[in-house]
């Protein structure tokens, strides 16, 4: 009877870190994708006071990842590079 207990919750254990390495990559995946919209929009703020920014998908991914020194990095290479 004992071996049935522990069977069973050695097995819920193993279900709940699975169900958790699922959600996980989705946890990520929906950090990067509002995290990038954060930083289109700073990115358009910054225009509004003529930057002269292009907004692409990748200076908004590294504006959302780094925020505002990202946005920073984002105005130093269109003005530098």
């Amino acid at each position: 009877m004992l071996e049935i207990i522990v069977a069973f919750a050695v097995g819920i254990i193993v279900l709940a870190l699975l169900a958790k390495l699922v959600t996980m990559p989705l946890h990520l995946v929906w950090k990067l994708v509002t995290n990038s919209i954060i930083g289109a929009v700073m990115l358009w703020v910054v225009n509004l006071f003529g930057a002269g920014v292009n907004i692409t998908i990748f200076k908004a991914l590294v504006a959302g990842v780094f925020g505002v020194p990202g946005v920073i990095g984002v105005l130093l290479f269109q003005y530098v590079g």
